[in-house]
């Protein structure tokens, strides 16, 4: 049905990815992995197959910004995205109403420094018990503890409202403004322990002048925000992207 591949002759790495219909094929999905095995172990490959039709369990994230999770949700009940969407996680009591309106399960985790680690094991236990696959932070205004991030390696997308790497942590909106910055960004990654810094899976910009304020950057990168995000979660969901250390592979 589809298939792309790429070199990397630096790294002396060769990426594919191949999407078929098994509406025709003489053996069944469970004996799949069995028949390619002995061919992938010839080549040393790391490979792995995914079924489209199995949709990824996701979480969602969220603090008190409502403008990504919106998007989200309403993609989402238009089809856009390969996921199901079993329950939002969130740090304040905000956005239940919303999350009501989709008919989703909010679970409230209030965190403060003395709590932060007792919460996060209560959100990991509730995750495993609903066999969540990958989570997305829809401005989730926490830093999420190394320990957390080990349990999802590259299965949690985030969004940063800059183009990485300038302007990392909080309030890239106003360093830009401080700077002069002609173009501001939004930048979707996945999470590493080290803030900020995890493989690159989309980015926008959009121009901006002399004129806008902090305000007018805040609202211009809310959409830039949205549409980011949005694509990574159509790349994940997708099974596209391919991590090669701090760097992305995404198949078109």
């Amino acid at each position: 049905m589809d298939l792309d591949e790429h070199v990397d002759p630096i790294e002396q790495m060769f990426f594919i990815r191949v999407a078929w219909s098994t509406k025709n094929f003489s053996i069944g999905l469970e004996e799949i992995e069995d028949a390619i095995a002995p061919l992938a172990k010839e080549f040393k490959a790391s490979w792995k197959i995914r079924i489209a039709e199995e949709k990824l369990r996701t979480a969602i994230f969220v603090s008190k910004y409502d403008h990504c999770i919106q998007d989200i949700l309403w993609r989402q009940k238009m089809g856009e995205f390969g996921i199901e969407i079993p329950l939002i996680i969130s740090n304040h009591p905000d956005l239940e109403p919303l999350a009501n309106q989709y008919g989703i399960p909010f679970y409230l985790f209030p965190i403060t420094k003395g709590n932060k680690y007792e919460q996060e094991a209560r959100e990991l236990e509730l995750l495993k018990e609903q066999q969540i696959d990958s989570i997305i932070l829809a401005r989730y205004m926490q830093i999420l503890s190394p320990e957390f991030v080990k349990e999802y390696p590259n299965r949690i997308i985030n969004i940063h409202h800059s183009f990485l790497p300038a302007f990392v942590g909080s309030k890239p909106y106003n360093q830009a403004y401080e700077r002069g910055v002609k173009i501001i960004g939004a930048t979707s990654h996945y999470v590493t322990a080290d803030l900020d810094e995890g493989p690159i899976i989309e980015q926008g910009i959009i121009r901006i002048s002399h004129k806008d304020s902090i305000k007018d950057l805040i609202r211009k990168g809310r959409d830039l925000e949205r549409r980011v995000l949005a694509q990574a979660i159509l790349n994940h969901s997708e099974h596209r992207i391919l991590v090669q250390g701090q760097k992305t592979i995404i198949f078109e």
